[in-house]
């Protein structure tokens, strides 16, 4: 999921700048918020489509745009 992530951020000037277990946080300009958002889901989808094939099985990420981290839930 990252790689791909990664990826997109690179056509961007959007950064990565922290991912743990299941969360990321990425750096972005406000006009890319929603590029941002899209990448992050796209990427998520990939890795689920890369580790357990095709499947009916979902693996949903909630993507939260912030000014603050303290406003990330």
């Amino acid at each position: 999921m990252l790689a791909a992530l990664r990826r997109s951020c690179a056509e961007l000037a959007a950064e990565l700048v922290f991912f743990q277990h299941d969360e990321v946080i990425v750096h972005c300009p406000e006009a890319e918020t929603e590029t941002v958002a899209t990448a992050i889901r796209e990427a998520a989808d990939l890795a689920g489509r890369l580790t357990f094939g095709e499947t009916p099985v979902r693996f949903p990420f909630t993507v939260a745009v912030v000014q603050c981290y303290a406003d990330a839930k």
